[in-house]
């Protein structure tokens, strides 16, 4: 019977080996299809450009951002996985991510937590049954795309990270080596954990970058007459992070106090520990709480409030902070960082460039609710924003 952890495995949950194997093998292959290149830089321009078209839809009415902001991040991933980006009305597209973002808020569910404390409950808990109707739907779905992907395979011209890993195989196969890690079930878990971690934690992050400049409108006046005054018009580019430090202190502070997610993946300790008088034994598993360092009070000077001088020295310079790790640390550190601040910058500096944030109508700044929503990943409440055209 199919492990009913499955889902959760491979480069975020597995450990040993198989783990070693498949996150070096991911972290060699992003990079050869862009992750922190040129090319990554490319496709995340690109899928801008989709995005500020669907913004424009709205002509400044009010609209929940959460699916165009989904599909344009996922798109990145899909780019560099399976080398295409798809539309934002291809059902199968729109499926795959949506289900992907369903199951990432169940996850997080009291039920489910409760769950993962007494498996044996599991025949009674209902929102696993969707948990697990989900995987399947998008196991299926995948394993439709990965058909796709052999057929068309040309061993000296991979198109992303899929093709790598299906010509990997291949060779081991030629080779006579049997029983390697790259086989169809840990291609399959690896890319549910790439496209998962690979959306929503971006989306989510540039969901609440935006909520923030409609909270604090003077902020979003900073943000907005230092990339007039450095860019104007033009296309924003990566190298001009280094030109608009107060911008990026913005993106940082978002991630700081958006603090999306608490609880890191698990980690287990290299050896034998004391710590802060606890004596914690080699091949315990801890789970790292980042919440603890980005709200740490002797380490920030306005801990629980958007205070973008927290990057920034009394020059207006951007600083970095030791204290400032949302993409946890050690050898479980997110693989997809360099990519994601790539992101981060590009989308959230591209779309303050074009458009203005405000609340809806007859709804005030103080009345934006900034209580976040319970999921493997803290997200905004459901919200609409109007986004009005500057440009």
């Amino acid at each position: 019977k199919e492990d009913s952890h499955a889902n959760t495995q491979r480069v975020l949950w597995s450990n040993g080996d198989s783990w070693k194997e498949m996150r070096r093998f991911a972290l060699t292959n992003l990079r050869d299809f862009g992750m922190g290149k040129k090319a990554s830089e490319d496709k995340i321009i690109e899928e801008c450009d989709y995005l500020i078209e669907v913004f424009k839809t709205f002509k400044g009415k009010s609209f929940d951002t959460t699916q165009p902001i989904n599909y344009a991040v996922s798109n990145i991933i899909c780019s560099i996985v399976y080398g295409s980006r798809f539309e934002y009305d291809d059902p199968e597209f729109t499926s795959l991510v949506d289900r992907t973002n369903r199951t990432i808020q169940l996850v997080g569910s009291p039920s489910i937590q409760v769950y993962n404390m007494f498996p044996w409950i599991g025949k009674w808990v209902t929102v696993k049954k969707e948990i697990d109707a989900i995987g399947a739907a998008n196991k299926k779905q995948n394993l439709g795309l990965f058909s796709h992907l052999k057929e068309t395979l040309n061993p000296q011209m991979c198109r992303g990270f899929v093709d790598a890993f299906l010509v990997r195989k291949q060779n081991l196969e030629v080779s006579g080596i049997a029983n390697s890690h790259f086989n169809d079930r840990n291609l399959l878990y690896t890319v549910l954990n790439l496209f998962a971690a690979g959306t929503d934690t971006t989306a989510t992050t540039l969901r609440w970058g935006l909520l923030y400049m409609a909270k604090n409108p003077k902020i979003q006046d900073q943000v907005q007459e230092e990339v007039n005054r450095e860019i104007g018009s033009r296309q924003v580019q990566i190298e001009d992070r280094k030109n608009l430090p107060f911008t990026d202190a913005v993106i940082h502070e978002t991630q700081r106090l958006a603090n999306i997610a608490p609880m890191a993946v698990p980690h287990k300790t290299s050896q034998d520990i004391t710590f802060q008088g606890h004596f914690i034994k080699k091949g315990t598993t801890v789970y790292p709480l980042l919440t603890s360092v980005l709200y740490d009070e002797s380490e920030w000077e306005r801990p629980h409030s958007f205070y973008p001088a927290h990057f920034l020295d009394k020059d207006g310079k951007f600083v970095k902070r030791d204290a400032f790790m949302p993409f946890s640390a050690g050898r479980r550190i997110c693989l997809g960082e360099g990519l994601a601040r790539m992101e981060l910058f590009i989308f959230f500096t591209s779309l303050l460039q074009h458009f203005r944030f405000t609340p809806p109508p007859g709804v005030s700044e103080d009345e934006l609710d900034l209580t976040p929503r319970l999921g493997f990943t803290l997200s905004p409440s459901p919200h609409k924003l109007c986004a009005v055209s500057c440009m």
